[in-house]
């Protein structure tokens, strides 16, 4: 079945849709974008993605282009269309096309307002979740607003290359003072050996993931005690469990951090009982 793609208010097959060359995301990383899980037939926690996509636009003052009930029916029309049962939903919003020029194009230049869908495999999400991945540091480069979820993302790329290149599934950023800040695609965590889980708070230098939100929800529920602080590389390589977050691998337990075992090497109790039970709690 060929894919569908949603540009601009029409429904067009994926390997002919295209934007125009002076869209200001091609050539100025000019707009945003969300990420959203698709599970079991379900769209998986869409006011928090919808909310922070608002926030995105007025943080950058730009037109959303479209919103609330608008955004979701074509979310789910999107959906539908390419029979996603699991998978992930991609929204992406620029300031629109203009001429190439620095300054915002006038007022009545309309956003550009992109979505697709694709289906993902469970099963192989489970299969790494099982035996845990690998995540390597390096230093944290990019700009201070990375609490907004824009499409400039090089160094998150050239950071994703990296692991891989390591053989990992995910690079870690790290600050000036040799603390965590989140990885490329997902937040990061750590599991004390006193069983307190510890993130970044989202205040300042992290993104205030959505399956983040969701994750604290869930170790509310079930009685985790929870800080959220500053940690360094040491402390997470010497942590009982690590794990990270985003919303395309859920809660992923990580088995070492730059060639070094992180507790017994293997998948630990809480970061599988978080991943259990994430979905008993979303939205």
């Amino acid at each position: 079945m060929s894919r569908i793609a949603y540009v601009n208010g029409q429904y067009i097959p994926h390997n002919e849709a295209c934007v125009h060359i002076e869209d200001r995301g091609y050539q100025f990383s000019d707009g945003i974008y969300e990420v959203c899980e698709v599970r079991d037939g379900k769209i998986i926690d869409v006011k928090g993605h919808l909310d922070r996509l608002e926030r995105s636009a007025k943080e950058l003052s730009m037109k959303q282009g479209l919103s609330g009930h608008a955004l979701v029916f074509v979310m789910k029309e999107i959906q539908q269309r390419n029979k996603v049962k699991n998978g992930m939903i991609y929204i992406q919003v620029t300031r629109g096309v203009a001429p190439r020029n620095h300054p915002f194009p006038s007022d009545d230049t309309p956003p550009a307002v992109v979505l697709t869908a694709k289906s993902t495999s469970r099963a192989d999400s489970d299969k790494n979740a099982e035996k845990g991945v690998a995540v390597i540091t390096v230093p944290d480069n990019r700009w201070e607003r990375v609490d907004i979820k824009t499409v400039s993302l090089l160094p998150n790329v050239m950071a994703k290359q990296k692991a891989k290149e390591n053989g990992a599934y995910e690079a870690w950023f790290v600050d000036g003072e040799n603390n965590v800040t989140e990885g490329s695609s997902t937040n990061a965590w750590i599991v004390t050996k006193d069983n307190v889980l510890v993130t970044r708070d989202a205040k300042r230098g992290i993104l205030k993931g959505i399956t983040r939100e969701g994750v604290l929800k869930t170790a509310n529920n079930h009685q985790i005690k929870i800080e959220e602080r500053r940690f360094t590389v040491k402390e997470a390589q010497e942590a009982k469990e690590a794990f990270i977050t985003a919303a395309t691998t859920v809660v992923m337990p990580v088995v070492s951090i730059d060639n070094k075992q992180v507790g017994d090497g293997k998948p630990g109790e809480i970061s599988r009982r978080l991943r259990q039970h994430f979905h008993d709690y979303a939205e």
